[in-house]
């Protein structure tokens, strides 16, 4: 028998502790040894829970119980999770965290603890949920190097670009529906704001390239802007908007990420992807495109990634598993204005494409039926996002009002 305690009693807490519960045989089957849960720490109370007498207010009777082996931290947030994470792997207790903000903001220095006390410190439900993702790119993937990452890596901010694109909804409207539908927080600004895709993707490029990639390094902008407009004129290009999380890989070694909307084209494996489902999409040398798909959040799929941990950890009591990367400095990562992509513009004004030939070159116009008076969009060619910024302000300065710009995903 093994003791594992669960810290935090919410929707994945309490999903994992059903499954552990009423999957025994079945885990016992896989493992060959039956996985007691001894404690679990929460605040609250739960008297009708058939686990009550396990709960606890006190970390300590966790930490200082040599008989727990694996901890699960489902607390979320920084604190007091690092806290308790980072003394669990001190202890010599192995870590299992959903903690998507804890990963990106600590995961290097918890993976050397780890390393160090010959721990495990595991976290495959950080990224996709119940989707695997952590655990196929370091094993299954990994005679490839990785050249690029992109996904759609958040359900709420997909489900509300999803009933804008199918339904024709504004952007408050969709993000009501999604938070009555409980897709989205009754705060949201994490997910619509982009930076639970940056969290993500952050941990996603840490794993790949070999160097922590924190989210402060990387550029991130939301869903907030995206009007209805931009969605027709996506659609009249043959496109769908998303957020995406994206990673490259670049000849010189360095990388380049963003979170950011972007038009995808309809034959992209992301376009299709649709309400609150989530896809990442690995690109390998030997590979090619690799695409995960399924629900990125909830209850019982979230705790399905964290259940399957728990038993790698109690698998490898003994032995650590090989999961790491180095610190990062940021130095790895090209600056948001020299990223190279093409942009979608929407403008106002008086004779727009010419003045935007002049300024960008070669541009490709947007037709669309219903197209406001004085009202135009277009897409640039490639180049480097600080050159775009310098022609759109040339743009500006010649009379023309910018509505909107948007990324072309090179999908």
């Amino acid at each position: 028998m093994i003791s594992v305690a669960i810290m935090g009693h919410g929707v994945v807490g309490s999903g994992v502790a059903e499954i552990l519960t009423t999957h025994k045989k079945k885990l016992f089957a896989s493992l060959g040894e039956e996985i007691y849960i001894k404690h679990i720490l929460d605040l609250r109370e739960f008297p009708e829970s058939p686990l009550a007498d396990r709960f606890t207010k006190d970390f300590d009777d966790i930490i200082n119980d040599l008989e727990v082996r694996v901890v699960v931290e489902v607390m979320g947030g920084l604190k007091p999770a690092y806290d308790y994470v980072k003394r669990c792997l001190k202890a010599g207790k192995s870590v299992v965290t959903s903690n998507k903000e804890l990963v990106a903001a600590h995961g290097a220095e918890l993976l050397a603890i780890a390393k160090e006390e010959n721990v495990n410190f595991l976290f495959e439900a950080s990224v996709g949920g119940g989707i695997p993702i952590i655990r196929p790119m370091s094993q299954c993937l990994v005679a490839n190097i990785v050249d690029e990452i992109a996904g759609i890596l958040n359900g709420t901010t997909n489900f509300i670009l999803t009933k804008m694109i199918e339904d024709g909804m504004q952007f408050e409207e969709a993000l009501t529906l999604a938070q009555e539908l409980g897709f989205a927080e009754r705060n949201p600004a994490a997910d619509i704001e982009g930076h639970d895709a940056c969290r993500k993707i952050c941990i996603l490029a840490s794993l790949a390239f070999g160097k922590h990639v924190y989210p402060e390094s990387v550029h991130t902008e939301g869903i907030t802007k995206i009007t209805l407009d931009d969605v027709k004129y996506a659609e009249a290009f043959g496109c769908v908007i998303k957020l995406i999380g994206k990673v490259k890989r670049l000849e010189d070694g360095r990388i380049d990420i963003i979170v950011a909307p972007m038009f995808v084209p309809n034959k992209s494996q992301l376009s299709n992807i649709d309400n609150e489902f989530n896809g990442i999409m690995v690109r390998g040398d030997c590979t090619g495109d690799v695409v995960f798909y399924g629900k990125g959040a909830g209850k019982l799929p979230t705790a399905s990634a964290v259940v399957a941990d728990v038993v790698d950890c109690c698998k490898h009591l003994k032995t650590r598993k090989f999961l790491y990367w180095a610190d990062g400095n940021g130095k790895n990562i090209i600056s948001t204005e020299q990223s190279v992509t093409a942009m979608y513009v929407r403008a106002k004004g008086s004779d727009v494409i010419s003045k935007a030939e002049n300024i960008f070159g070669e541009i490709s116009k947007i037709e669309k039926d219903g197209t406001p008076d004085n009202e135009t969009a277009f897409v640039t060619k490639e180049m480097p996002y600080g050159e775009f910024l310098e022609k759109a302000d040339l743009l500006k300065n010649s009379g023309t009002e910018i509505l909107s710009t948007i990324r072309i995903g090179d999908l």
